[in-house]
């Protein structure tokens, strides 16, 4: 597909910049490589089957950067380490990339289903992988267990109920929570935060909200 090779040359140059600022060993390193190679090749994929443009488009791209910097965050959980602030500032680039995926498609004519699952999808990887950090610095693991994982349960728990998978309306709220619970889940990687545990138990309440919203509005609408 036209421009996905460029694209994937400029994700892997970020990959190996964010692994070269973390500076983890070289085996916990090979472990964000071998997940962006696995997530590349799905992405490929993916797109070939269900993207209905011809091109790739910068609008992807961004969304594949974004998923590089994501990815880089595994290598300080393979060793071991809650990297704190180089941590948050990796994620803090990825966060700040956030909507000018979206922009560039709707400025280029290339808007799809996938480019929005795509970026979705990228962004619950980066909140999974900033609340894993959290847990490891010592975070309320049932707090992080919610930040990182509700996205997963949701989906899970629409293999059972398969209501659960209806197309929802898009809503200013849940972009709104989305950013604000990568936002708080960036900032509680500070070392030394102040009320970090109220933050988490604040954002996680949140997040609960924003989902019970949905599933009340799914299942009004499955009767």
């Amino acid at each position: 597909m036209p421009g996905f090779g460029g694209a994937l040359a400029a994700a892997a140059v970020a990959l190996l910049g964010a692994l070269a600022v973390i500076d983890a060993p070289r085996g916990a390193s090979a472990a964000s490589l071998v997940a962006a190679a696995l997530g590349a090749s799905a992405i490929a994929v993916l797109a070939a089957r269900h993207y209905p443009h011809a091109r790739f488009g910068p609008c992807n791209g961004v969304t594949l950067l974004r998923g590089a910097l994501a990815v880089a965050l595994v290598a300080p959980l393979a060793a071991g380490m809650a990297a704190g602030w180089i941590v948050a500032a990796i994620a803090g680039l990825a966060l700040a990339l956030d909507g000018i995926d979206g922009w560039l498609a709707r400025r280029q004519g290339l808007v799809s289903r996938f480019g929005a699952a795509f970026d979705m999808e990228v962004d619950a990887v980066l909140a999974a992988l900033l609340a894993a950090h959290g847990a490891l610095a010592g975070l309320p693991l049932p707090a992080m267990l919610v930040l990182g994982g509700a996205r997963y349960a949701f989906v899970a728990a629409a293999r059972v109920w398969p209501w659960l998978s209806a197309p929802l309306p898009p809503a200013l709220w849940r972009k709104a929570v989305c950013v604000a619970q990568i936002g708080a889940l960036i900032a509680l990687q500070l070392p030394g935060l102040p009320a970090a545990q109220p933050l988490a138990w604040v954002a996680a309440v949140l997040v609960l909200s924003s989902f019970a919203r949905d599933i009340v509005w799914l299942r009004a609408r499955a009767r």
